[in-house]
């Protein structure tokens, strides 16, 4: 489920007060790492992600690799930060707009 413009801005709007969960270290992107970002968005649906990487292209590639991982969606990258949702299947509190 790609999310669009509309959803992307609504997601944005809603992490910008968010504080980073998840820190991705100087040994990139880990099963440790991917299963704690795994957990956080089980538990927050929408987390904020920072990456150590110096090189944007490593930066990329570690984003990539993170939401592969855990299964979600990107909403926003900006700099080091990265901002990931995953739909809960029960009990969700974020209402995308169609």
């Amino acid at each position: 489920m790609p999310l669009n413009g509309k959803q992307k801005r609504q997601l944005r709007a809603l992490g910008h007060h968010l504080s980073a969960v998840v820190l991705v270290g100087s040994d990139g992107v880990t099963e440790g790492v991917i299963g704690a970002a795994a957990q956080a968005l089980a538990d927050h649906e929408l987390i904020k992600v920072k990456i150590a990487e110096e090189d944007r292209e490593g930066r990329m590639k570690a984003v990539e690799t993170l939401a592969g991982g855990t299964g979600a969606e990107v909403a926003q990258t900006l700099g080091r930060t990265v901002l990931l949702y995953k739909k809960k299947k029960k009990n969700s509190k974020i209402a995308l707009v169609k």
